[in-house]
């Protein structure tokens, strides 16, 4: 551990105000998951990488984009000021959904609070967003900040050596995170990433490589903003590796029966959400009354947003008409 990253986690484990909204997004990551996986069998839950989405999508400036991993769309959506009930409606495609019933908002996230979603319908391209929105704050002369996550499965896509290349020769202020869960749908990352690491990648690009405790809210926000500071002063982007564990399948649906099951039991053990609470009681940043009543208020906020968005109307055909394709005709 070197000097520059023990500074920055020690800075970010006093920093009670930090740590409490990186935890209150950590609880409502769960309990979305807890209501989103009763109605939807597609869902694709958090559990276990709750760290990851808190550590990213914390802190971030007005003018910051963010751009996440499918899991975990929805917490980061809010993190930017989304509104949860609106997020919820867009997983049944309902008319008050930001899109209208579009799409799916766990997959395409708000970008009137510049949240960037997987638009083409395909991991990766994301990453060549992420440089874009970078590349428009540099010819901006702005020091806002682009944030992409992705996952282990998408590191080996042609677009990731793009992106990667094309940030690092540019010098872009952006960060890039892989929320590796060890699986690409049930194929193990050790039999799809030939490299020791994905963070081991970035010196063939020229940009420093942080392997990094996924489960580690506190370290992982240091390692985050290490690289958010390098961004910001114009030095280009930051490769970081977020090792952290898919506690379910890859969908609700999903049996996940190709895992051993001393394996998911061993990493429930190390759960990210737990670790922080311990932090947090243990130095007194929260006290456990306090603790209680935000487990209690952030499941009654996402049980009343839920009901909310499955009560809301589905959108008519003429909701969903061309004028949401094509531009109007000429006169």
């Amino acid at each position: 551990m070197n000097a520059q990253f023990a500074e920055a986690r020690a800075r970010v484990a006093e920093d009670g105000a930090l740590l409490r909204s990186m935890y209150e997004l950590m609880l409502l990551t769960r309990e979305i998951d807890r209501v989103a996986g009763k109605a939807d069998g597609h869902w694709h839950a958090c559990e276990g990488e709750e760290a990851v989405i808190a550590a990213c999508y914390s802190g971030l400036r007005p003018d910051d984009f963010a751009v996440p991993h499918y899991r975990g769309m929805l917490p980061a959506s809010v993190a930017r000021g989304a509104d949860l009930r609106a997020l919820l409606a867009g997983l049944a495609g309902k008319t008050t959904s930001h899109s209208g019933g579009r799409y799916r908002s766990d997959v395409c996230g708000p970008i009137e609070h510049r949240v960037i979603g997987l638009y083409s319908g395909a991991l990766g391209p994301t990453l060549s967003y992420a440089a874009g929105t970078a590349l428009a704050a540099k010819l901006d002369r702005r020091d806002a900040v682009t944030i992409a996550v992705f996952g282990d499965g998408t590191s080996n896509r042609g677009d990731f050596h793009e992106a990667l290349n094309l940030a690092a020769v540019l010098k872009l202020g952006v960060v890039y995170v892989c929320q590796n869960n060890q699986f690409a749908i049930s194929t193990p990352a050790a039999r799809g990433v030939g490299a020791r690491s994905i963070a081991d990648r970035a010196p063939g690009y020229g940009i420093p490589g942080v392997a990094a405790d996924g489960n580690d809210a506190i370290g992982l926000r240091a390692a985050v903003e290490i690289a958010i500071e390098r961004a910001r002063r114009g030095d280009g982007p930051t490769l970081i590796e977020a090792l952290t564990y898919r506690i379910s399948g890859h969908l609700v649906a999903d049996a996940a029966d190709y895992r051993p099951a001393e394996d998911v039991a061993a990493w429930r053990s190390r759960d990210p959400l737990a670790r922080l609470q311990r932090h947090l009681l243990e130095c007194g940043l929260l006290k456990r009354d306090e603790d209680e009543r935000l487990a209690r208020e952030t499941r009654e906020r996402v049980d009343a947003a839920m009901a909310q968005a499955q009560a809301d109307p589905d959108p008519g055909a003429d909701a969903l008409g061309l004028q949401a394709v094509f531009a109007a005709a000429r006169s």
